[in-house]
């Protein structure tokens, strides 16, 4: 294919198998992310839509109830966990803080309902292979909602290093920061609560878009990991990693440098070279990502304008009325989970660590 053939690649739904059905969702949490990007995706989405909303307070789901028309039905998450309402919905997507994910997950396996679960899946390894192996065992099926897996634009970056555009990987540099107090006024969020967010911060919030959009893309998984962080501002003094940098070896031979923090210029971006040439995701992990590509033939540089949360949605309703495996399910996650705690034991003891 000529170079410039290759951003028509971005348009083509690969995946879709399935053009008519619906997959109702009950919402679990109901936070700035659910009511401004989910909701309105699944607003649009053909495949999937809202029919539940579910948050620890009655008014917060009964008013969301209220403004969506397609949610007919509001819980509290003790109504959820205990079973009311079953048959207004199909399907669970959770979005609380990563320590209470396992409890709303195993609520809905319990209850027989797929789920679509938050990255990154939980605050612990062992929390994380707790959910793991309860849907596996009883047919539920978990997808980790890693939205750069769907987006048009990296699955034509994946494409181009499928096909050999930039030669062999070899190098991967990403980042990622923003600044959290100023987009979220409040010391005390859950987000730098250790016994709420897991490991720490940066790493578990930020860091996990390099790690598992390079995975992603090379079709490889992390072997070893070394990293370094620090936290002086006052406001992080609970977790290490105000500011974290870290390298990873995967099992292709490839290296990667990352860096996340949430303290710092909001900025984000993901470079993989090869032997051949180099693509760039800049901005990379941010709701519109663009893709740019150079090779000893040319370059070229392409947006596509899609809602990343609504190919979420469509592709694990997809998945669900087609009967089949979804990419990115619990085992994926459990490994994203092992690769942060090893981050976090290379930065305390000052060496590499090798995944088990």
């Amino acid at each position: 294919m000529a170079l410039e053939g290759y951003p028509s690649l971005a348009t083509e739904r690969d995946w879709q198998t399935v053009e008519d059905g619906t997959v109702r969702f009950a919402l679990v949490g109901l936070g700035w992310w659910t009511q401004e990007f989910v909701v309105p995706a699944l607003e649009s989405a053909s495949l999937a839509s809202a029919t539940v909303a579910v948050s620890s307070s009655r008014e917060k789901a009964d008013r969301l109830s209220s403004e969506v028309s397609s949610i007919e039905t509001a819980l509290t998450y003790e109504e959820f966990q205990e079973g009311e309402a079953l048959d207004a919905y199909d399907a669970v997507y959770v979005c609380t803080p990563n320590a209470t994910h396992l409890e709303y997950v195993i609520a809905a396996a319990d209850h027989g309902k797929d789920v679509l679960c938050e990255k990154p899946m939980e605050a612990t390894v062992e929390r994380a292979e707790r959910m793991t192996e309860r849907c596996k065992g009883d047919d539920v099926t978990l997808m980790i909602a890693y939205r750069m897996h769907t987006e048009p634009v990296v699955r034509l970056a994946r494409t181009v290093i499928e096909r050999g555009l930039i030669g062999t990987p070899v190098l991967v540099r990403g980042q990622n920061a923003q600044p959290l107090l100023e987009m979220i006024d409040d010391p005390d969020q859950w987000r730098l609560d250790p016994e709420l967010s897991g490991y720490g911060t940066s790493v578990m919030d930020l860091g996990i878009y390099p790690l598992n959009t390079a995975r992603y893309l090379l079709d490889a998984d992390p072997i070893a990991v070394d990293a370094m962080m620090r936290s002086p501002d006052e406001a992080f003094e609970a977790v290490p990693d105000e500011h974290a940098a870290f390298s990873i070896e995967f099992d292709d031979g490839t290296y990667a440098a990352c860096t996340a923090s949430q303290n710092a210029y909001d900025t984000t971006s993901l470079e993989i070279v090869g032997t051949e040439g180099k693509l760039t995701l800049d901005p990379a992990f941010h709701m519109e990502t663009t893709l740019g590509v150079t090779h000893e033939g040319g370059e070229f540089e392409h947006t596509v304008d899609a809602d990343q949360m609504e190919e979420e949605f469509e592709y694990f309703s997809n998945q669900l009325l087609a009967d089949e495996p979804v990419h990115a399910d619990g085992e994926h996650g459990l490994l994203d989970m092992r690769a942060i705690e090893a981050i976090h034991e290379a930065a305390e003891r000052g060496t590499r660590v090798e995944l088990e």
